[in-house]
């Protein structure tokens, strides 16, 4: 840990948590100009921006990320308690605009110049009651040749709910705009409400179902990060494979709707039968396809075996060659191509202005992956080549998809021979780590959506009094809202699918 001129503290991913009372507590004046200095730099991005009470005030606390030092800054800004306004980041700093909506809605905190201040997840305890679904600010378009098509909140199909505003000229997609909050469900309150350490990590493998791996490893570094546990290699290990055998599945899993909703049949099954073959690999290792119960704070239930690192390896090299027989299939049929080529593009400036994470960032050419760049787990020990796409469309989502399932394969293959080599030391979960008092702490880990974000500030007497966390769909939502403009609207399926953004990661 570093001070920087007073500036803000310098940490590193997965490492000792610092005091509160250390936390550089700047002039929100000069806040502002260190965020937008540091946001305006490509190699930089926002993990995590919240307040929370202190006293009579407010307490609001920002995390950068700087990829290129693979260091994370933490400094602050207080607010007292008035109803003055802070003059907003978003008109400087695009990406900041979901964190400040979420600040305003929560807390009733102002934000001068603020083009976009609308609600983002209403929770029970939001600051204006008489802010609800049905009275949502649309923006409007005025036109005799424009139309407004609404899709959801109840859709066709088992999907989450969620409702889409199209602003149309025939079939052409002039704006987009995405309301969600229906199914809020005050995870991060359950999380500093409850002592049990266990009911803890229950949760934070429901925050986004099917990111049961990335999320409860977010939260099992951040409560071991508080508790000084330093997980031995071969737990780090374990943890790093089953996080790969999560983005194997969904990717293969998503390749199989992308076919679906191009009408390519073939595409479709092949890739849902090895979707399946991963996930039951799973679900041999730990009992559940899809990972629940696997990652526990200080150790595992299910520590990985001789037999079970041989059949991972078995599965996945039959997996690794039938998937790239049907990928060869369906990147070379002139229907798919049509469908996928040119089709929801996100340009690299739209991704840097919306905060693009993960994926979505990838596909346009930017190297946005946490193992990478701010390393965890065994990650640390472990070379990770960010695979990238420069076109930001449907296809180059396709495409990073196939590439990323090889790559996660090759990533599990070194991770099972370092595996073999060291004494095995996972010990059984600790649910009852006690947490430094005072004391902030920072977990970031790379989901296959992209970049996960856990938070936690404890009290004197160690308990937790915040959480938060940030699913990398907070960011991407509007990357989608950009991608489908000027498209036809048909084309929003297969544009939404190759985002496979959460509902519920959003809506908390």
């Amino acid at each position: 840990m570093k001070m920087n001129g007073r500036r803000y503290l310098e940490i590193r991913n997965d490492s000792t948590p610092v005091d509160t009372t250390g936390i550089p507590v700047l002039d929100y004046s000069l806040f502002r100009e260190e965020v937008t200095a540091m946001l305006n730099r490509d190699d930089c991005h926002c993990l995590n921006y919240f307040c929370h009470p202190v006293g009579a005030g407010l307490r609001f606390i920002c995390c950068i990320a700087d990829d290129s030092s693979g260091l994370i800054r933490i400094f602050s800004h207080e607010k007292g308690d008035d109803d003055s306004a802070l003059q907003s980041l978003t008109p400087s700093c695009s990406a900041m605009h979901i964190f400040e909506r979420e600040i305003h809605e929560r807390h009733g905190v102002r934000f001068e110049g603020h083009p976009w201040l609308k609600p983002v997840r209403y929770p029970s305890y939001r600051a204006d009651k008489l802010s609800v679904m049905n009275n949502y600010p649309f923006y409007t378009m005025a036109g005799e040749a424009l139309h407004e098509v609404g899709v959801g909140p109840v859709h066709a199909g088992v999907i989450e709910p969620g409702h889409f505003r199209f602003t149309c000229n025939g079939e052409e997609v002039l704006h987009l705009e995405i309301q969600l909050g229906y199914q809020h469900r005050g995870v991060e309150s359950l999380f500093t409400e409850t002592g049990d350490g266990l009911r803890r990590v229950l949760l934070s493998e429901s925050i986004a179902g099917d990111t049961a791996v990335g999320h409860g490893l977010a939260h099992a570094q951040l409560v071991e990060s508080l508790a000084g546990f330093n997980p031995p290699g071969s737990l780090q290990v374990e943890r790093c494979i089953a996080l790969e055998l999560e983005r194997i599945a969904v990717h293969i899993g998503d390749t199989a709707a992308l076919c679906t909703d191009v009408a390519y049949q073939l595409g479709q099954v092949a890739c849902e039968a090895l979707r399946t073959m991963v996930i039951n690999t799973t679900q041999f290792w730990c009992g559940n396809r899809f990972g629940k119960g696997l990652i526990r704070p200080g150790g595992s239930n299910y520590p990985l075996t001789e037999e079970i690192t041989v059949e991972i390896l078995r599965v996945l090299e039959e997996v690794e060659r039938r998937f790239g027989n049907i990928v060869s299939c369906i990147y070379t049929l002139p229907s798919v191509l049509g469908r996928f080529e040119e089709t929801g593009t996100l340009t690299r400036q739209q991704a840097l202005a919306v905060g693009a994470v993960g994926m979505a960032a990838r596909t346009c050419g930017i190297p946005r992956d946490t193992r990478a760049t701010h390393p965890f787990q065994y990650y640390r020990q472990t070379v990770i080549n960010p695979v990238l796409q420069e076109r930001g469309d449907v296809m180059s989502r396709g495409m990073l998809r196939a590439m990323e399932v090889n790559e996660s394969v090759n990533i599990i293959r070194g991770l099972t021979g370092e595996w073999s080599k060291m004494k095995k030391e996972t010990e059984r979960p600790r649910y009852e780590l006690g947490f430094r008092p005072g004391s902030l702490a920072v977990s970031v880990v790379e989901g296959w959506r992209g970049e996960i974000c856990h938070v936690a500030v404890t009290g004197i007497n160690g308990r937790l009094v915040h959480y938060r966390i940030k699913d990398p769909s907070l960011h991407n939502w509007m990357a989608l809202a950009l991608a489908v403009r000027n498209q036809e609207i048909s084309d929003f399926p297969v544009c939404n699918k190759s985002f496979n953004l959460s509902y519920c990661g959003n809506d908390l």
